[in-house]
């Protein structure tokens, strides 16, 4: 070929190399992918680990019912449900994923026509400020989230910065346009939950206040600001606190029209404007932790104009680095909607919490200030120190580090002296089993993502570890397990120390503490108390010694497990996984159990009374959809069929994860799902953070780019990658054969190339 064909053969690539930079990855996100059951995520706008998800709530009922717990209630842990037929408005604050919640602040709603301060109900929206919508008018994107509210036809428009949420809503004409501002709105709401409201009226287009709420979070207060692009006209305001004994001397004024001072328990307001036809009216609300100024000062900061378009794109441009850390090319289009809708998902939480200034306010309820690290807020620990943070300290480590730094705040804050169990907006809350932050803090020293004194973490660990008064710790220590007569979730809760015990010594071992490392290596080895030889599982134990004589190895409630049953929770030693082979019978034993949990069938009765899990995301007696199962599979590694792991993993990622609104098996969980999910996709998992290994399973990649921070790279290519070739061949890491199915961190952080030839026939 001479030069100038091989000139024209350039210049004919030209086109198609700049199509390929152009492409954007944002366009694969779907945040309505889990909008719908069991996901709980939230289809609204928000940028990487934002501060503000300002997003759209379906619905408003009440956490209680006549006094008691309302079911139905826990659809809404996002504030949002796919199959509502009604909005009833946007509000800044949203847990993704969650099995439980709070939040869903500060609620905003266009509405024309007579003032409606209620939202009224889905069957009868006319009688309140909610609209019906279609889905077909519906737009949910990375930082951008629009629909058509039919009631009024006006077109709502949502995007974000870091701590202000943008509104922008086109009206048609009218002399009576509304926007109802509901301080009383929230997500597991209930009469008393709101405990103070104040708003000050500063000018006709500036509000400022705060609310602070009783839930999940004990003691949570959100200041706000809130500017208007439009002056208002008029504005008034409603207190819904009902009669009281004692009502003070403001009685005096007028607090319902134009009145600049408000305060009660409950507030609500209106803020009227003339608008011509498809007028835009914007509206910014920015938040801090730490006071009305600080909420000003970040509105300032991140959003001094009016330029929604800029803001989105800016957001939008946030989304698109964040998702280049990882480039991949997939089997078909559906596959690359799931892989960076999981990234997306794993992006959205912890949340950043402080202002521009760095201030925020600490779990001692005094404000803090943030120095040389980003703090952050909502650590749902019991599922993210699984996949999650193992995934930030590979493709994000400095915001583990100021995760972690974060955590270390929290200890230093604590008049308990314990790391956070599940921590949010300066609280904790205590959910779930385990101290993972001890998993998440020791993994990340032990990698060398924390640079912070590694000292004070076992210091915090060890004092955690040792809070007797807390869940049964006390006994686990003198007995060596937690008894079912002092905790209801007592297997659980012996498992998950002794995983959280095994990094302690680990940590110790490094600092060469001897002394801690003996007794947390012996407290590693507590699962062995649980284990009942006659039956093959972990069993609830009292304090004398004695196993549970009723007992269902297919039961959760009452069984000593939380979110799991005996038949899952018994493989949960991630830290020991030979010694609990051993234990079981050896290789062909563990073999013969993992596949019954995959094959045999969980009849509906074991789960048709538990909230968090559904058929979606069982497979078998495998339950995909809660969290303890997530390395089961990879445990096919230890035993004589290897082949099996890799079957069973392309499978459950065929089975759990759809390009659908009910596209997830499970509740997402802040991410953990979803780190699942692209752990896998890769091709290796962390089996056991705090140990310095990934184990390999089955890629669903034809080949990705993982862009380190460091500035190296991952190169992964998965030959003859196919429907039906699940198995792997042989795997190669920098040309050479890993005969121990196993990566090191250290290895892949200084980049290379690992290649995984597959194949239909399973390699035995």
């Amino acid at each position: 070929m001479n030069v100038r064909s091989l000139v024209c053969v350039g210049l004919l690539c030209i086109p198609y190399f700049l199509r390929a930079q152009e492409t954007k990855l944002i366009q694969y996100v779907k945040p309505l992918i889990g909008t719908a059951r069991m996901g709980h995520t939230f289809p609204g706008a928000t940028v990487p680990f934002g501060a503000v998800q300002l997003s759209p709530d379906t619905d408003t009922l009440s956490y209680a019912v006549n006094g008691q717990y309302n079911g139905d209630v826990y659809k809404y842990c996002a504030g949002y449900q796919y199959g509502d037929p009604t909005i009833v408005g946007f509000s800044h604050t949203h847990f993704s994923g969650t099995g439980h919640s709070d939040l869903g602040d500060i609620l905003i709603m266009p509405t024309q026509g007579k003032v409606q301060l209620n939202p009224g109900t889905a069957d009868k929206p006319q009688e309140g400020y909610r609209s019906p919508y279609s889905h077909a008018n519906e737009r949910a994107e990375p930082n951008y989230y629009s629909v058509l509210l039919d009631k009024h036809q006006i077109k709502a428009e949502l995007t974000t910065t870091t701590r202000v949420g943008i509104h922008r809503y086109t009206f048609p004409q009218s002399d009576a346009s509304h926007l109802v501002v509901d301080l009383t709105a929230g997500i597991y709401n209930y009469d008393g939950k709101n405990v103070w409201t104040v708003v000050k009226v500063l000018n006709d287009s500036t509000l400022v206040g705060y609310r602070q709420t009783n839930g999940w979070s004990r003691t949570r207060t959100v200041y706000f600001a809130i500017k208007t692009s439009k002056p208002f006209k008029n504005y008034g305001a409603k207190y819904e606190d009902g009669k009281s004994v004692y009502n003070g001397f403001w009685r005096k004024f007028d607090q319902q029209h134009n009145f600049p001072d408000l305060a009660a328990h409950n507030i609500k307001l209106h803020l009227d404007f003339d608008t011509k036809a498809q007028e835009s009216i914007q509206m910014k609300v920015a938040l801090s932790p730490v006071s009305m100024k600080n909420a000003l000062s970040n509105m300032e900061a991140e959003a001094p104009n009016w330029d929604f378009d800029g803001y989105v794109r800016r957001g939008q441009s946030a989304w698109e680095k964040e998702l280049q850390k990882i480039e991949v090319d997939m089997l078909n289009k559906e596959d690359l909607v799931n892989f960076y809708t999981a990234m997306y998902h794993a992006s959205l939480m912890p949340t950043i919490y402080m202002d521009q200034n760095g201030e925020y306010k600490g779990l001692d309820q005094e404000i803090h200030r943030a120095k040389g690290f980003t703090n952050y807020t909502s650590f749902s620990l019991w599922d993210t120190f699984r996949a999650f943070h193992p995934l930030l300290n590979l493709i994000n480590p400095s915001r583990n580090s100021d995760i972690v730094a974060s955590m270390m705040a929290h200890y230093d804050q604590s008049v308990l002296k314990m790391l956070p169990i599940w921590s949010h907006y300066a609280n904790d809350n205590w959910c779930m089993s385990g101290y993972h932050s001890v998993s998440v803090i020791v993994d990340a020293i032990l990698k060398g993502v924390y640079k912070g004194d590694p000292e004070a973490a076992l210091r915090a660990c060890v004092q955690t570890a040792n809070a007797r008064n807390y869940e049964g710790i006390g006994a686990y220590i003198d007995k060596g397990y937690v008894p079912d007569d002092v905790s209801g979730t007592s297997v659980s809760n012996t498992l998950e120390y002794a995983y959280d015990d095994w990094c302690i010594a680990q940590l110790a071992k490094k600092l060469g503490k001897e002394d801690i490392y003996q007794t947390f290596s012996k407290r590693a080895e507590s699962w062995r108390a649980l284990y009942d030889p006659t039956i093959g599982f972990m069993r609830p134990k009292n304090s004398q010694g004695k196993f549970k004589e009723q007992f269902d190895v297919l039961d959760t409630h009452g069984q000593g497990f939380i979110e799991g049953n005996s038949w899952n929770y018994s493989l949960y030693v991630p830290h020991q996984p030979k010694e609990m082979m051993e234990l079981m019978g050896g290789k062909k034993k563990l073999e013969t159990y993992l596949d019954s949990l995959f094959t045999m069938e969980l009849p509906d009765k074991y789960f048709e009374h538990t909230e968090d899990i559904t058929r979606d995301g069982i497979i078998g007696n495998y339950v995909h959809g809660n969290e303890p199962s997530h390395h089961v599979a990879y445990l096919y590694n230890i035993t004589q069929s290897p082949w099996k792991a890799q079957a069973r993993l392309r499978q459950i990622i065929r089975n759990q994860y759809h390009n659908g609104h009910a596209g997830l098996g499970g509740n997402d969980d802040c991410g953990q799902m979803s780190a699942w999910y692209l752990f896998t996709a890769l091709g290796f998992y962390p089996v056991a953070p705090g140990e310095d290994a990934y184990w390999i399973g089955s890629p669903l990649v034809k080949s990705a780019n993982v862009n380190l921070e460091n500035g190296k790279r991952i190169s992964i290519t998965a030959r003859n990658q196919s429907e039906k070739n699940v198995y792997v061949k042989s795997v190669t890491w920098n040309g050479k054969v890993l005969d121990n199915l196993k990566l090191s961190y250290a290895s892949l952080m200084n980049g290379g190339e690992l290649i995984y030839t597959m194949s239909n026939k399973p390699n035995k």
